[in-house]
């Protein structure tokens, strides 16, 4: 039997490495509103909070937190700009941002099921550092889930907000265990045309 299965195996991911991603990357920069719609400078209200618990445990208060991003690179925190933080990367590639950066490297990778629903895949590299592979539900093209480094994000609760679709909720694992450690909401998005007054960049 693995003499048949192997081969297939293989051609399957000979595939994969060769199929042309463009036509999957324009289905899922549509399927959130179009390229133009991608949120790029955006205040952004949040809950969150650390744990294995989709509720933070007893007697502690969920964070709340009010940011201003400008994709990709730069995110402030009380008109604190964040200076090296991975998470940057992780929220640009929420907004899809990474699929459409002229450095990127994108490659098609193996379908994928995750709980329960089959999910196609896109690696990111060369904007990216290490590469990063997204995720996206077959059957509405939105992003579900990322691998990235020792984690892996789980992605639901989708909103619209000025023509973007966006998930508001996301859930953290590690992927040694595939225990949860880090639960999030976005409450409220608002996109900016530009910086607001008191923002400075590094």
């Amino acid at each position: 039997m693995l003499r048949f299965i192997l081969p297939f195996l293989i051609i399957t991911s000979a595939f994969a490495q060769t199929a042309d991603p463009k036509p999957l990357v324009d289905k899922v920069i549509n399927a959130v509103g179009g390229k133009d719609k991608l949120l790029k400078i955006f205040r952004m209200k949040e809950i969150f909070h650390f744990g294995d618990q989709p509720e933070s445990a007893a007697g502690k208060q969920r964070s709340t937190r009010e940011s201003i991003l400008e994709m990709p690179g730069l995110w402030w925190v009380n008109k604190k700009e964040r200076a090296l933080e991975p998470a940057k990367d992780d929220v640009w590639a929420w907004t899809l941002g990474v699929l459409v950066d002229d450095k990127s490297k994108i490659e098609v990778i193996p379908d994928i099921t995750d709980e329960g629903k089959a999910a196609f895949g896109l690696r990111v590299s060369g904007s990216v550092t290490p590469a990063m592979d997204l995720y996206f539900d077959k059957e509405t093209s939105l992003l579900c889930r990322i691998d990235w480094r020792a984690d892996f994000y789980r992605f639901s609760g989708w909103k619209e907000h000025d023509g973007v679709k966006y998930a508001s909720k996301t859930v953290i694992f590690k992927k040694k265990d595939n225990k949860p450690w880090f639960f999030h909401e976005v409450t409220e998005v608002e996109r900016l045309q530009a910086l607001p007054e008191g923002i400075t960049k590094p």
